[in-house]
């Protein structure tokens, strides 16, 4: 069993949550693998610290993301609650049908303008 345990691959390669500066007014999170009750305290850690930097365009890119819950859309719904009132707005990029299909049965889909690309969400803000 600890042999089986060793062959499993890891996850720290690389961080789960990437904060790109875009511009001054824009910032790009990046979700790598599973946005989880594990990743979500580092998720809500980068949104609030990017937000404080004067950041009021965000894109969540969910590209490389291989699964969301629910403590992942309370962060996102945490952080447009947050944008908002200073005018701003939070774009999602969500390329795959299965996590696309948690925001329509959630209804979160009406909250947050749902992208195909990065490049298309930057395109909206």
């Amino acid at each position: 069993m600890a042999s089986e345990m060793s062959d499993l691959p890891t996850t720290h390669e690389q961080p789960a949550v990437e904060s790109i500066r875009h511009s001054p007014n824009v910032a790009i999170l990046v979700l790598h693998g599973q946005a989880d009750l594990h990743t979500a305290p580092e998720l809500r850690e980068h949104l609030h610290g990017i937000i404080d930097d004067g950041a009021f365009h965000v894109v969540v890119d969910l590209t490389d993301a291989s699964f969301v819950d629910s403590m992942t859309l309370g962060v996102l719904l945490g952080g447009v609650k947050r944008l908002r009132p200073q005018g701003g707005q939070m774009r999602v990029v969500v390329d795959r049908p299965g996590l696309r299909r948690i925001f329509e049965v959630t209804l979160l889909d009406r909250v947050f303008t749902l992208c195909p690309t990065r490049a298309e969400a930057l395109e909206r803000l």
